[in-house]
């Protein structure tokens, strides 16, 4: 019998049922599929930024024993069509033509039968370029600015905030930066490409296998139906992996020119430059607020570097302009043109650089008042959208300030900055808002299930680390009555029904709606196959009459049959459903978008019926020696409230690890880039700093319980980015307090603070 215990699945802790193949091994991840007798791609990439390939000369690289074929602009240029980005204007490219964009550039792909053949071929291939003076960043001779043209994110102006600005009893005027950073996944850059016939089968890690298989499709100029791309397992991507790169299409053109499988595994530097990464951004920001700390203005204008021909950008000031009540708000975004690759998501891209900003000058602007920072939240703190008037479906955000500032013992915080010490150390506490727009798309699942009682769950969703097969096994467990070790999941596959982007936090909220919908389709079937059966307790019976519970269907009488009792009588001993899930708000047609490999997404900030946000409050303790001036981060808490929570195990650590990267943020991680040459000069993990074991103490992650019938019908918030936000600002915020410096550019170091 099923286990009783399936029907309150949701919401308990419970292990990874993938955990076991990955610590093992056993788990494949796209490098490790199995393709008979492959070669072996390396990428030669371009050492300046900005300029044309005279020529290349191939004749050492050709002469190293194994050599198959090298692929350049020369003799395979015309076999891709650009590909069409997902913003607006133009893209980089790569080997169609003689043209250099970004220093690193894909220029050429050496094919050989080993991996060190591949390589020592590739670093033997010499280029003669005309290179051009290139533009690094802002201020950079050459960068060019532009206002960002109206699109999918909009600019917010309500009511008069120049006016008000002016106006104000208490003003704050400040310019922020953050720096570029990249993402460094465990699992590189891999792709695998294998044809049979006029198919194409690709092996890639990736956060939208429909969407690659659209890309690469309109680039190999080939029919969709005769690709298929599988990623089961992801290792590392929050973002990095969410779109097809520049790389595969080339080795899927090197594979078709030998008629043999071609892998590829760049190397690390490389991953810098072929995918994408945190745009640098600059922030300034003004705060008008009445002196008992009521806001009357807010203006937050952003710059975002992007490629040359790029439009790509975040704009986070959708969210920015929402977070508080304000009767005056005006938001502008503007993009500076560089000669850099183009960026991309990266986990909470818009909210993570430009959420800083305007949490840094809330913390500025509670020391004018000299008003405690929690206080100046509440006293700003709405439940009515301050943009659109519209209701939040929900907003305990307050909740999560207070449950986070008891647990911290921020009550015992001494105002003064420099006021609170331990011996030679600096001690300083700040506080943020978190938050993040509750996402959700359309997606299609199938579900079956067998005459043994087990279950089967298909979906083209993706585990990049957020749990994803363990949380459709957990709906699936509770809506049929089994236990977790009776549902199979099958994921990353454009062989399975189509499922979005997982990205934007919506990937648990919009996978589990299909699964929810098919595994009721599935109960309905059963229902009717219980009554028409000539056989069983419940023959005969009104279907609609049956009630559902602990795996058996059941009538008023108490007569009652297992589930896997009446699949076994079925002729094949199985029942399949099939669903699509169509979020409210969206058009119909939103599903057949998604099966085309197109993003169709209700943003929680775009909805006509309300605003949807998760939200949550970071606090964290800083420790500054006071003489060398060291910083360390020895405690942070976190309260986050985010609908309803379907895995607390995995919830846990999804809201951990947003809030080490927060540290690694605000103190580690910058790419550094030289300004003359336009390169990025970091790009390994020695140089790249991350926060390590000894740089993250006690995180203290507290789950305010929060119920949210409107947000969607199974109360769902996504929880892979919020955790994140606000964390950089809460640590600048606690520099200011332990050393009365006010850091207002990302990362803060050593330097930062002497003299």
């Amino acid at each position: 019998m099923p286990d009783t215990a399936a029907a309150a699945a949701i919401g308990r802790p419970s292990i990874r049922v993938d955990g076991i193949a990955k610590v093992t091994g056993a788990a494949r991840y796209p490098a490790d599929e199995p393709v008979a007798h492959p070669a072996h791609a390396a990428l030669v990439t371009s050492s300046i930024a900005r300029g044309r390939i005279r020529a290349m000369q191939l004749d050492a690289a050709r002469a190293v024993p194994g050599v198959l074929d090298i692929l350049t602009h020369a003799n395979v240029g015309q076999e891709v069509e650009k590909p069409k980005p997902m913003s607006g204007g133009d893209t980089t490219t790569t080997l169609e033509s003689d043209r250099i964009w970004h220093d690193g550039q894909i220029i050429g792909v050496v094919v050989a039968e080993s991996f060190e053949a591949a390589r020592e071929a590739a670093q033997l291939v010499r280029v003669d370029y005309e290179a051009e003076p290139p533009s690094a960043t802002f201020g950079s001779p050459g960068a060019e600015e532009e206002v960002r043209e109206p699109g999918e994110h909009k600019d917010v102006r309500v009511g008069d905030a120049e006016a008000a600005f002016t106006a104000a009893e208490v003003r704050i005027d400040a310019r922020y930066g953050t720096p570029t950073q990249h993402h460094n996944p465990i699992e590189l850059f891999t792709t695998t490409c294998q044809w049979e016939g006029g198919r194409l089968t690709v092996h890639e890690p990736s956060q939208f296998v429909h969407g690659s298989r659209r890309s690469l499709a309109q680039q190999l100029r080939m029919d969709p139906a005769d690709i298929r791309v599988i990623s089961r397992y992801v290792g590392g991507a929050f973002g990095a992996k969410g779109a097809l790169t520049a790389r595969t299409p080339w080795i899927a053109v090197a594979a078709r020119r030998l008629g043999r499988p071609v892998k590829l595994v760049p190397t690390r530097d490389q991953g810098f430059t072929i995918a994408t990464y945190r745009a640098e951004t600059r922030h300034h920001i003004q705060l008008g607020a009445t002196r008992d700390g009521r806001l009357t203005a807010l203006r937050h204008e952003g710059w975002e570097v992007t490629s040359r021909p790029s439009r790509y950008n975040v704009s986070g000031t959708e969210t920015t302009a929402r977070m508080y009540a304000c009767p005056n708000i005006l938001t502008k975004v503007n993009l500076v043109h560089a000669d850099r690759n183009t960026p991309g998501f990266m986990r909470a891209p818009p909210d993570t650089p430009y959420m800083f900003a305007l949490e840094s000058a809330m913390d500025e602007l509670a020391a004018a008042l000299e008003m405690d920072p929690v206080e100046l939240r509440r006293r700003n703190d709405t439940m009515t959208d301050p943009v659109t008037g519209k209701p939040f479906t929900s907003r305990s955000l307050m909740r999560c300030f207070d449950a986070a500032a008891t647990r911290f013992g921020w009550p015992r915080r001494s105002p003064q900055p420099g006021s609170m010490r331990d011996g030679d150390w600096l001690i300083g506490w700040g506080c943020a808002t978190a938050c993040y727009p509750a996402n959700i798309g359309p997606a299609s699942a199938s579900v079956s299930f067998d005459r043994d009682g087990r279950v089967r769950v298909r979906i083209a969703a993706h585990e990049i680390g957020n749990g994803a097969y363990t949380v459709l096994a957990i709906v699936a467990a509770e809506r049929l009555g089994v236990s977790l070790d009776r549902v199979a999941v099958e994921l990353g596959d454009t062989a399975l029904p189509a499922a979005g982007l997982a990205a934007g936090s919506n990937h648990t909220a919009s996978i589990s709606h299909a699964v929810a919908k098919a595994c009721a389709m599935l109960l309905d079937r059963l229902r009717q196959a219980a009554v028409t059966s000539n056989e069983g307790p419940l023959a005969g019976l009104d279907p609609a009459a049956l009630s559902f519970a602990d795996g058996a269907l059941q009538a008023s009488d108490g007569s009652r049959e297992a589930l896997d009792t009446i699949v076994a009588r079925l002729p094949d001993g199985r029942l399949e459903a099939h669903a699509e899930n169509v979020p409210a708000g969206l058009p119909p047609e939103a599903m057949g978008k998604v099966q085309a490999g197109e993003m169709a997404l209700s943003r929680g900030f775009n909805r006509e019926d309300a605003t949807a946000y998760a939200f949550g409050a970071q606090f964290v303790e800083v420790r500054v020696h006071e003489t060398t001036r060291e910083i360390r981060v020895p405690r942070a808490t976190g309260a986050f409230a985010a609908g309803r929570i379907v895995n607390p195990l995995a919830a846990h650590s999804q809201f951990m690890g947003g809030m080490i990267w927060g540290i690694g943020a605000a103190l580690h991680e910058a790419t550094e880039i030289d300004p003359r040459a336009a390169r990025y000069v970091n790009d390994n993990i020695a140089e790249y700093l991350i926060p390590v074991n000894a740089d993250v103490r006690a995180i203290d992650v507290i789950m305010v319980p929060e119920a949210d019938a409107r947000v969607n019908p199974l109360g769902i918030k996504g929880i892979g980015e919020v955790g994140i936000v606000g964390m950089n600002a809460a640590v600048a915020n606690a520099v200011w307090h332990a050393t009365g410096r006010r850091i207002r550019g990302l990362p803060i170091r050593i330097e930062d603070l002497l003299g």
